[in-house]
């Protein structure tokens, strides 16, 4: 008999631990959600919602990134996501919405 050594992650999740597709500060892999994000973040926060099956105005929380990261074993905490949206809320918005886009490109959304 095989003992259990990992819990299965939450809804479709990849096996085992995964990272951000791209950095905080990668604003030019898609510059037209760079642009969405700095001219108008609450549409940007409404589509990364729409995306996640979630309410429009629940883009930007705490709680979606953090959802967002555990539904793919991306490594972090409920602190740094707070740290996140707190100080880099653009940046932060944009980077959710480019890891959906090319987890949609890869078939793992």
């Amino acid at each position: 008999m095989n003992p259990v050594v990992s819990q299965p992650g939450y809804g479709s999740a990849v096996s085992g631990s995964s990272d951000w597709q791209t950095g905080t500060f990668d604003c030019f892999d898609d510059i037209g959600i760079c642009l969405c994000g700095a001219f108008f973040p609450l549409c940007l926060s409404c589509q990364i919602a729409s995306d996640m099956d979630e309410f429009c105005l629940c883009g930007s929380s705490v709680a979606m990134r953090t959802m967002y990261r555990t539904r793919y074993g991306i490594p972090g905490s409920i602190c740094k996501d707070f740290l996140c949206l707190a100080f880099l809320p653009h940046c932060t918005l944009c980077q959710l919405k480019r890891d959906i886009e090319k987890r949609k490109a890869m078939n793992a959304l």
